[in-house]
């Protein structure tokens, strides 16, 4: 149980934090940058999740995501131990299961993408883009973390590397995300699509390596993949 009694203490007041070890670290650390990136994300999606227009099956995933993501957020700030007094919350191979489940599910409701789109749309699908940007810059995040420190257990506070089923639970959430912000169109009649040059001319054309049939045009409006 999470007691709460005094949001400010001060003690911080000197560019430091508390690791979930209880062990201080500068506020710069790349752990805290983490974790602090796995809160907003979380943010996000609640400012989705209370935007309206989503549907129940679509709410009910994301609670259960911003459940997790708390979760996600406690592990990275306790960094691995090869002994704990008390096990702390740490990330399973399970939930990033749940997460690709939950893609395959969704995508099955939506067209294949044959063009980059924007995010816009419904009030939902908008607040889903922008989390999913969130996420992706909270798994990189995790992944400097774990250039920084590692992912071997420590055998004293404050040392120890990082879960890294941390950084693959938000590369795929932010798969996820991507695809929920797609379902959140489908209201409207589907995705809101990319117009090259804002409209102002058309599609590239784009090569393929090897013999291909001359001036063919592609599928969706990517570069060049030379």
């Amino acid at each position: 149980m999470v007691n709460l009694t005094k949001i400010y203490t001060r003690v911080g007041d000197d560019g430091t934090t508390a690791l979930g070890d209880f062990s201080r670290t500068s506020k710069t650390d790349p752990r805290l940058q983490a974790y602090a990136d796995a809160n907003e994300a979380n943010a996000a999606i609640g400012v989705a999740v209370t935007s309206g227009g989503l549907r129940d099956d679509v709410i009910e995933t994301l609670t259960r995501i911003q459940n997790d993501l708390f979760d996600v957020g406690a592990d990275l700030c306790t960094p691995l131990q090869t002994v704990y007094e008390y096990p702390p919350l740490r990330v399973q191979a399970e939930w990033i299961d749940e997460l690709e489940a939950d893609c395959d599910r969704y995508l099955a409701e939506v067209e294949p993408l044959r063009s980059f789109i924007l995010p816009s749309g419904t009030p939902g699908s908008a607040q889903l883009h922008l989390a999913t940007t969130v996420v992706r810059r909270a798994e990189r995040s995790a992944w400097t973390a774990l250039e920084a420190y590692g992912d071997a257990p420590g055998t004293a506070k404050g040392q120890g590397g990082i879960n890294v089923l941390t950084a693959k639970y938000l590369n795929r959430l932010s798969d996820l995300l991507f695809i929920l912000a797609r379902i959140a169109n489908l209201e409207i009649g589907g995705d809101v699509l990319w117009q090259p040059g804002g409209g102002r001319r058309q599609a590239p054309v784009r090569r393929r390596r090897g013999p291909a049939p001359a001036a063919q045009v592609a599928d969706d409006p990517r570069t060049d993949d030379d």
